[in-house]
This record gives C-alpha cells, sequence and structure tokens, in this order.
C-alpha cells in the first residue's frame, strides 16, 4: 500500500463517521453556506505574482513542518504581503490540519480560500463551503472520470472553483472536462516523493488554454517560477517555503516583493 493508499483508506472511513455526526441538512444551514465565493481562477488571471500559499503544519513526506504558527496570524500575514488565495489543508490524520483551520482562516482574511484534502464523496464539497472555502481541489489519482465529472459538477452547482490536480499524462487526459477551473501539475511523484519542474514543463502543452495552469510543489525560489511562467502557469502552490519559517506572511511578502 501507498502513503496514497493509506491516506484514501482512512479518508472513507473518517467521511462515513463525520457523516453521522453531522447531517447534510446542518452543513447547509451553516451562516457561511449562502456566502458569495470569491474566484481563485479569475484572482490567479489577473495577478502578477500568481502566488496561492499554504498553512501546513506537517506532512508525511517531511513530518513537522511547523506546529507553533497560528492560522489567523497566518491568513493575515498572507494577504497583507499579497498573495492571490490561500490553501488550508484540513487532513487531520497525516497533515494535522482541520475544518477549523478553514473557519478560522475564512474568519481573519478576504483571500479566496482552497480547501487542500483528499475529496472523495460529495458530503466534503458541502463541508468545503458551509466553513468558508471557495475552492476544492481534486486529485486524479484517487478518483475515476466519472467521479472528478461528478464532483466538479456538484462543486460548480455550489459555486466553488475547482482546481484539478494531475502527476502524469495518463491523469491529465482522463481529468480534462468544462467543469473544472483550474489544472495543476504536481510536481511531486507520489510513489518516490522525488519532486521535478520538468513535470509541469512536460504536461503544460497537454493542457488546453482554456483553463489556468497552476504548478504544484517544489517551487521554493523565483528562479522555479520564472523557468515556469514561459510554459503558461499563472498559479505557483507553495506551502513548505513559507511555514518552515517563524513568520510565514513576512517570508511570502519577501518572495514576492523579490518575484516582481
Amino acid at each position: 500500500m501507498t502513503i496514497l493508499d493509506k491516506i484514501v483508506k482512512d479518508k472513507h472511513e473518517e467521511v462515513a463517521l463525520r457523516k453521522n455526526l453531522i447531517p447534510v441538512t446542518q452543513l447547509e444551514q451553516s451562516v457561511l453556506f449562502e456566502r458569495k465565493t470569491v474566484s481563485l481562477a479569475n484572482s490567479l488571471r489577473q495577478s502578477e505574482s500568481g502566488i496561492i500559499a499554504e498553512h501546513k503544519r506537517r506532512s508525511p513526506s517531511k513530518s513537522v513542518i511547523n506546529q507553533s504558527l497560528n492560522v489567523q496570524d497566518v491568513a493575515k500575514g498572507y494577504e497583507d504581503a499579497g498573495v492571490c488565495g490561500m490553501s488550508v489543508l484540513t487532513d487531520g490524520k497525516y497533515f494535522g490540519g482541520s475544518l477549523d483551520d478553514l473557519l478560522l482562516a475564512r474568519a481573519s482574511c478576504n483571500l479566496p480560500l482552497l480547501r487542500k484534502e483528499f475529496i472523495i464523496d460529495e458530503y466534503q464539497l458541502l463541508e468545503a463551503k458551509a466553513y468558508g472555502a471557495d475552492v476544492i481541489l481534486l486529485i486524479a489519482a484517487i478518483l475515476t472520470r466519472e467521479e472528478i465529472k461528478q464532483f466538479s459538477e456538484f462543486a460548480k452547482s455550489l459555486n466553488l472553483d475547482v482546481l484539478l490536480e494531475v502527476h502524469n499524462e495518463e491523469e491529465l487526459h482522463k481529468s480534462v472536462m468544462p467543469s473544472l477551473d483550474m489544472l495543476g501539475v504536481n510536481n511531486r511523484n507520489l510513489k518516490t516523493f522525488d519532486v521535478s519542474l520538468e513535470t509541469s514543463k512536460t504536461l503544460s502543452e497537454l493542457i488546453p488554454n482554456d483553463f489556468v495552469k497552476v504548478s504544484e510543489s517544489g517551487i521554493s525560489n523565483i528562479e522555479a517560477i520564472k523557468e515556469l511562467k514561459p510554459f503558461g502557469y499563472q498559479g505557483f502552490l507553495i506551502g513548505e517555503n513559507f511555514m518552515k519559517t517563524d513568520n510565514a506572511g513576512e517570508s511570502a511578502k519577501q518572495f514576492i516583493k523579490s518575484l516582481l
């Protein structure tokens, strides 16, 4: 079993449990459920930096990244820094996140918020909406084409933007459909955890221009962004680089300043 298989197996159990605890009607009655969402795709199209900054405490590949920064400070700091959007990890077991992190981020900033999660059920999209997200992530490696279609269309009915993540050409071919807003290329090989920007470069020409192209993982310096922009990338997801410092917002601010 790969780490991804383990995460997905645990996620099925976790979602089943959550469904029993909080019914859909309760999610739909949330104050934030009626909130007008903000499009991350539009934000990226109009941005010079294209930075999506992440709140991430730990990960299976890096163990602890930063347990001491609180979400409110990080969200405010990112907004002050001028990022395009914020990604909030809500997986507890492997990444140390929670839906409460999303709620706190929403209360602290007006940025488009991405719920970074392993989505395997429509219920998680209702949760995302109820807890203040604007964007959801779908991971092609763990979903069939039918599931990608079902979840992305459901997300659009909730006015949520959809970022679909691929790792290789095969995943990309099964995934391209009109109900997506952004196509993200993850530069990390999920089997070996090796990172290479070549993945983004190779797949860039296969992504239709209707979608905003986002590069994820392994972007730790402005050189990487300058290298990827000619390939049509408008979004750059950066997590560990800012989170491993004492002040994620200040780190993002300096990064964007040197980029522009």
